[in-house]
C-alpha cells in the first residue's frame, strides 16, 4: 500500500493545480468580459465636451466632442485597410478655442489620395481618446526622409505637432477625402476559455496518467 502513497499524492495535487489555474482563467473571461462591456459603453454613449485634462486610466475610449481649427499640421502613419490599397492615417495638430492643442486621428488616406491639399480649417470633431499602445522594441523610428511613421506613439507625436499627448479618434468624417477608422473592441481579445479548456485538459491527462501509474505498480506487484 505504501508504494501507492506518492503516486496518488502526486497524482491529486497536480490534478488540483491544473483545475485550479482553469478556474482562473474563467475568472478571467468574466473579468475582461465586464471590461470589454465597460469601453463599449464608453465608446457609444453620448460624447460628453473634452475634459480640461484627459487621463488614460479615467477616459481611455470615452466618446468626446470638440470643437477647434486643424492646423495643417499633421503626421502620416503607416497603415492598411481590407479591400483598400495601402495608405496612412493622418494624424493632425487641432487647436482648441482656449489655446490647447491636441491631435485628432482624423483616419484613413490611400497611398494615391495622400498628396490632396488639407489646409487649416475649423470644425467639429466627434471622436473617442485613445491611448494606443502600437509601437514595442522592434518598431523603426519614424522615416527620415519621407516623414511616415509606422506605429502610433501618443507622447512621440505629440512633441513632433506641438500638442498636448491627449488624442482623439474621430468617429465621423471631418472632411478633405479623410475616411475615420472608429476605434472598437474588435482589436482587445478575450480568449481566456480557450486557456481554460487547455489547463482541463491538462489536468485530465494527469489524472489519466496517475491512474495508469497505479495500475502499472499493481501490476508489477502481482
Amino acid at each position: 500500500m505504501r508504494r501507492y502513497v506518492f503516486p496518488i499524492m502526486l497524482g491529486v495535487a497536480g490534478v488540483a493545480v491544473l483545475m485550479c489555474l482553469g478556474f482562473w482563467q474563467l475568472d478571467r473571461m468574466e473579468e475582461k468580459r465586464v471590461y470589454l462591456d465597460e469601453i463599449e459603453a464608453r465608446i457609444t454613449n453620448a460624447p460628453i465636451p473634452l475634459p480640461a485634462a484627459p487621463e488614460e486610466a479615467a477616459h481611455k475610449f470615452q466618446a468626446v466632442v470638440a470643437e477647434g481649427q486643424f492646423t495643417g499640421n499633421y503626421l502620416e502613419v503607416l497603415a492598411g485597410q481590407t479591400g483598400a490599397s495601402p495608405g496612412v492615417l493622418v494624424i493632425e495638430a487641432f487647436a482648441l478655442p482656449d489655446g490647447r492643442k491636441i491631435m485628432v486621428q482624423r483616419g484613413f488616406v490611400a497611398d494615391d489620395a495622400r498628396a490632396a491639399p488639407r489646409p487649416p480649417r475649423e470644425a467639429r470633431v466627434e471622436g473617442n481618446l485613445h491611448w494606443p499602445q502600437d509601437t514595442n522594441s522592434s518598431t523603426p523610428a519614424p522615416d527620415a526622409r519621407t516623414g511616415l511613421w509606422f506605429a502610433r506613439d501618443v507622447p512621440a507625436m505629440a512633441a513632433k505637432l506641438g500638442t498636448e499627448p491627449t488624442l482623439i479618434v474621430a468617429s465621423a468624417p471631418t472632411g478633405d477625402g479623410i475616411a475615420p477608422v472608429p476605434v472598437d473592441t474588435s482589436t482587445i481579445p478575450n480568449n481566456h476559455w480557450g486557456y481554460a479548456i487547455q489547463w482541463f485538459l491538462l489536468a485530465a491527462t494527469w489524472a489519466g496518467m496517475t491512474v495508469f501509474l497505479l495500475w502499472r505498480i499493481r501490476a508489477r506487484k502481482v
